[in-house]
């Protein structure tokens, strides 16, 4: 399982480096972000995940340069290696889409499939605000653990 969790590593790394090196020069000089997923429910789809700077994104992501999709693998935490990112202030939504179909899945307006946000933050009648899920990257190396929550 070692062996497996490397590839999808590195794969999630080469899904995610040309993006980013492409949509903002000067990223290779940035802070290394990685994201470890706890908490998955099963190996199957994908745990997709987006990174933004901006509130108004957050947390759909959707035309982020910043976004990175990662085979989730069986029986153990997925890493997301988002590559070198400029320092500022950002937060991740995490998606586990468990049938593969590009969108979250509901059931009488109820989250079917796993969500995660950065710092844990708070799910009420919705998703949090940028705000709340809101890091610092500056100029260390940034860890960080989301835990995948299901609802149904």
């Amino acid at each position: 399982m070692l062996h497996r969790s490397r590839h999808l590593l590195a794969l999630g790394a080469l899904i995610a480096a040309p993006v980013l090196l492409a949509a903002a020069p000067g990223l290779e000089a940035g802070t290394p972000v990685q994201v470890t997923v706890t908490g998955l429910r099963s190996a199957d789809g994908l745990v997709r995940a987006c990174m933004t700077a901006d509130p108004e994104r957050f947390p759909k992501c959707r035309g982020d340069s910043q976004s990175i999709r990662v085979v989730v693998p069986a029986g153990e935490a997925a890493v997301l290696d988002f590559g070198r990112v400029a320092p500022g202030r950002y937060a991740i939504a995490l998606l586990h889409d468990e049938n593969s179909n590009g969108k979250a899945d509901r059931a009488a307006m109820i989250p079917t499939e796993g969500f995660g946000f950065s710092r844990d933050a708070p799910v009420r009648m919705g998703p949090p605000r940028f705000a709340e899920a809101a890091f610092e990257v500056e100029h260390q190396s940034v860890r960080r653990a989301i835990r995948m929550r299901y609802m149904l």
